[in-house]
């Protein structure tokens, strides 16, 4: 998970490279993917909270067992397949793009685009962190939730912080991950079957 984390932080810092135009929707379509992957990874490895103990009982209760990592591995798989489904998400990344035009290119970006954003409707309750958009001034209130501001640039004293929004940021209120119906516990699920016509 840290080398998608990084690979995310990579993908966002080229959306402001200006030689970086010429694909913007492939590397907007990748860190969206990664991001999917990493915020699936963390719910589906996420520890289950212990039950409170009642006063009165004197023996701590037997802790609840954890989730097994193959589901939720198998649940990031089951993921990627609904991607697939609504928007051919795993067809486009595999696909070698080099040989098309960015015309053709950007033409199956808007479908793949409108098929994934689907998808996350679907599964998850998605909003922005700020309330403005991208280039406006805001306020950092003082105790604001560091994992949702990421301060650059002059940063001296403490909050409140006043700075342009670079990004207005994502959070998910939540989320409603896909069964796993694979019964083989021996092996992940297939992300989309291979479909064969028989003659």
């Amino acid at each position: 998970m840290k080398f998608a984390a990084i690979l995310l932080v990579i993908l966002n810092a080229a959306l402001l490279v200006p030689a970086a135009a010429p694909y913007l929707p492939f590397i907007v379509i990748a860190s969206l993917f990664i991001a999917i992957v990493v915020l699936a990874l963390a719910i589906a490895t996420a520890p289950l909270p212990e039950p409170p103990t009642p006063v009165a009982e004197a023996v701590k209760p037997a802790p609840l067992p954890e989730k097994p990592k193959s589901d939720a591995k198998a649940e990031v798989v089951m993921l990627m397949g609904v991607l697939q489904e609504k928007g051919r998400f795993v067809d486009f990344l595999m696909e070698d793009i080099a040989p098309y035009s960015d015309a053709d290119v950007g033409s199956v970006a808007r479908s793949v685009h409108q098929g994934c954003k689907a998808a996350l409707n679907e599964y998850f309750k998605i909003e922005a962190i700020s309330p403005e958009g991208e280039g406006v001034t805001i306020t950092v209130p003082a105790g604001y939730a560091a994992d949702e501001f990421r301060l650059v640039g002059n940063l001296s004293g403490e909050a409140p912080f006043s700075g342009t929004v670079v990004h207005k940021g994502w959070r998910t209120t939540s989320v409603k991950l896909p069964r796993v119906l694979n019964a083989d516990k021996d092996r992940l699920p297939v992300i989309a079957p291979a479909q064969i016509e028989v003659k």
